[in-house]
């Protein structure tokens, strides 16, 4: 994985290294362009699945974020997703994150893309792993490496003023030995060269769960067609 270039881009640079891995080379600078950052930075997940999507993957997002789904909705097959979204967006009209999100996840259902709500456990994480896909996810930096919040717009920490960050990371690989995941990250550390980080498994869930103060909260899984 190469590193992001600046602080809003770990999306779409998350997004490369799983293009590249399934063999599809894609410029950096492109995707940041064919990806729009929100206006307080950063993307959303179900923005860089839109986007495996229209470049012939298949795209399935796990979702924990409760601000956006309903837990209820996932009970049975009934349910239709799309309309509980157009629905819970027109009855918070003020919310334009949500309003945001709705219009990126209505259109990542009819490019054919899947959300599903299981329970998030080691299980799950190694099941997906095991099959050799790597799995991008939206989780809390803040938790996950015990950095102080930071102020938002100017990136500074400040452990009084600052907010959680949300970032993107790759998960590469396990040891259920150990219970352990390897982290690729796109922000550049000089004391990991490789990028590569091993973490206790339980941790980067937790990380994962507390994503939800983000908007984050998901993993998303490419699988090429």
């Amino acid at each position: 994985m190469v590193a992001q270039p600046d602080d809003r881009s770990c999306g779409p640079t998350c997004l490369q290294a799983v293009y590249r891995y399934f063999g599809r080379e894609e410029p950096l600078e492109a995707l940041i362009e064919e990806i729009p950052q929100l206006e307080t930075g950063g993307t959303l997940a179900v923005q860089l699945g839109c986007h495996a999507l229209r470049r012939g993957f298949s795209a399935t997002i796990h979702t924990y974020n409760v601000q956006l789904f309903d837990p209820t909705w996932f009970r049975g097959t009934t349910t239709d997703l799309r309309e509980r979204l157009a629905e819970q967006a027109r009855v918070k009209p003020d919310d334009g994150r949500l309003g945001l999100a709705t219009t990126k996840y209505l259109e990542f259902l009819e490019l054919g893309g899947r959300v599903e709500h299981d329970m998030l456990e080691p299980a799950l994480i190694h099941g997906i792993l095991a099959q050799g896909l790597p799995i991008l996810t939206g989780l809390s930096a803040t938790y996950l490496y015990g950095h102080p919040r930071e102020v938002p717009d100017e990136d500074r920490p400040d452990d009084i003023r600052g907010e959680p960050v949300g970032h993107f990371v790759v998960l590469s690989g396990h040891d259920p030995s150990t219970v352990s995941v390897t982290v690729a990250d796109p922000w550049p550390d000089p004391e990991v060269p490789d990028q590569l980080h091993v973490r206790p498994l339980f941790r980067v869930i937790a990380a994962i769960l507390l994503g939800v103060l983000t908007y984050d909260a998901n993993l998303l899984v490419l699988r090429p067609r």
